[in-house]
């Protein structure tokens, strides 16, 4: 029975609508906002967090109307036809973020209504979670406090050979993501096949995500299709199939792809095809962090899962940080 199925027809009672907005000040040019939807009923809550990264973008949220008594997949239809956004939003992925933290609201006071934790709803059990750290400060750094973390990096144009092989010998170094399908963002990189033949000889064992494979940059990673993974770039399984390799591994952030039956099938898909997985974060700030731990727990727990607490967001390293991997969640709801 598909995944979706077993949800679809999960009763939930909606009888109020709120949201709880946060802020980190990550830098004096960059403030993380997100904001929690709280869906309430029956003496219940669920939430579900929108990780839109424009703050303007969360001084306005559409209103609801509680349904009464419907099902998952009927509440999916009505917001088929949910006012997202006042506006245009700044960034067009931020439709998909939002509808995201309604359904995964949604899901989770669903699942709480009717007394499951979303692993007894589709019948699959709770694992330990691997996580890597991502990290774009000092990499030495974190391998210095704790020398057992592994780690997930974004290469920059400017990593020259010798560092790039003081890197290598911590043997640490798990996802090289090299952020080819971002545009307009702080964290753009610009292919350079000189980069990639580098990060593929000196890195064997490293998974290589968002690698650019137009011109000499696919030349240069031609045969190394069984470490390739995306992530931008997907958000559906016709993204998958439109991809021109067929890759070994694939990212996986809800977010992305708004809807949850839209989730649950491209997981599917990528169980029946081989595809390797592991979860991604968009720098949650609240309840949102928890789902993609738990949704790596029961689909992908032992990859290079970059779900890491959010600790590890909130300063440098220091004694105290949780230690990889999590413990499975054993609670109700999402």
């Amino acid at each position: 029975m598909a995944l979706w199925d077993q949800l679809r027809d999960l009763e939930v009672v909606i009888e109020d609508v709120g949201t709880e907005k946060r802020s980190v000040a990550v830098s004096t040019q960059f403030t993380r906002v997100t904001t929690t939807i709280v869906l309430s009923g029956q003496g219940e809550v669920g939430r579900g967090e929108d990780v839109t990264y424009t703050a303007e973008d969360h001084d306005w949220f559409p209103r609801l109307l509680p349904p009464g008594r419907a099902t998952l997949g009927a509440l999916g239809t009505q917001l088929d036809t949910l006012r997202l956004f006042q506006g245009e939003p700044k960034m067009g992925a931020s439709s998909d973020y939002r509808r995201w933290a309604f359904e995964s609201a949604a899901l989770d006071l669903a699942l709480r209504q009717n007394e499951l934790s979303l692993g007894a709803a589709v019948g699959r059990d709770y694992h330990p979670v691997r996580f890597v750290v991502s990290t774009r400060a000092n990499a030495f750094a974190w391998l210095a406090h704790n020398p057992e973390l592994e780690l997930k990096l974004d290469p920059e144009n400017d990593w020259d050979r010798a560092f790039m092989e003081r890197l290598a010998s911590t043997d640490r170094v798990r996802v090289l993501d090299f952020k080819a399908y971002y545009t307009g963002t702080p964290v753009d990189v610009a292919p350079d096949p000189q980069l990639y033949r580098s990060a593929a000889e000196l890195f064997p064992e490293a998974v290589l995500e968002d690698a650019s494979l137009d011109g000499e940059c696919g030349e240069v990673l031609r045969g190394e299709e069984a470490r390739l993974s995306f992530d931008a770039p997907i958000h559906s399984v016709d993204d998958v199939r439109a991809l021109p390799v067929s890759p070994g591994w694939l990212n996986v952030k809800p977010s992305r792809f708004g809807k949850l039956a839209r989730l649950l099938e491209f997981i599917e898909h990528c169980q029946r095809n081989g595809i390797q997985m592991y979860g991604g974060g968009q720098f949650e700030l609240g309840v949102g962090r928890r789902h993609i731990q738990v949704l790596a727990s029961l689909f992908y727990p032992e990859g290079p899962n970059d779900v890491a607490p959010s600790e590890y967001n909130a300063g440098n390293p220091r004694p105290g940080l949780p230690s990889s991997p999590l413990v499975p969640p054993a609670a109700l709801g999402f």
